[in-house]
């Protein structure tokens, strides 16, 4: 769930507010909004950080998962936490935020951004697709495991749907996957998962 706070800010007053250990937070077009995920929205999100961690160790790739971090896209007042966040360690050296706020501003620098769906669920398919895209970043994953987003994303009747996007000359390709489809990333091309095995992370405790 998302509470939008009364506070209008640029990204820097965002940056110098932001409470140290006390709750995320992002910024869309000036306005605050506290991230408060549910139990399940947090399970689905450390299943896809535990797979995936496994896959970077395997590869010996210089890439990590970090937990504090916030993602500038090229607009004015935006800040965005993805629930799960792929980096390359060697990129960091060109981000002029990340030493001193953890701030990446470069698609470069993200191999993969990971949104586990909520409520608000048209940031995910709309806002933040479109500034990932802009930003560069190669692959990005809508994980609706509650089937929450408008049925043009989840289907007729709506289910349980992870849309992999994919970069592809500046705009992302996007595949629907449901079931037992396998996940095809490019950037973890060896990955054994399928989008039932991320959505029953989610749905066990149901």
């Amino acid at each position: 769930m998302v509470q939008a706070l009364s506070e209008t800010l640029t990204f820097e007053e965002f940056l110098d507010w932001y409470p140290d250990g006390q709750g995320r937070y992002e910024l869309i077009d000036g306005v605050v909004s506290e991230m408060t995920p549910t139990g399940d929205h947090e399970e689905v999100g450390a299943f896809i950080a535990r797979k995936l961690n496994v896959e970077i160790d395997r590869l010996e790739q210089p890439w990590f998962i970090p937990r504090t971090y916030i993602v500038r896209p090229p607009v004015l007042a935006s800040g965005y936490q993805p629930d799960v966040l792929v980096v390359d360690r060697l990129a960091l050296d060109q981000e002029p935020l990340w030493k001193k706020s953890s701030v990446i501003t470069r698609g470069a620098s993200i191999k993969l951004a990971i949104e586990v769906v909520s409520t608000n669920w048209r940031d995910d398919y709309g806002r933040k697709l479109f500034d990932y895209e802009a930003m560069g970043i190669g692959e990005y994953w809508i994980v609706d495991f509650r089937a929450l987003g408008a049925r043009r994303f989840t289907g007729y009747p709506k289910q349980p749907t992870l849309s992999l996007c994919q970069l592809v000359e500046g705009e992302y390709q996007i595949q629907l996957l449901q079931g037992d489809q396998l996940i095809i990333s490019q950037v973890f091309p060896e990955l054994t998962l399928t989008a039932a095995q991320v959505f029953q992370a989610g749905l066990n405790q149901a």
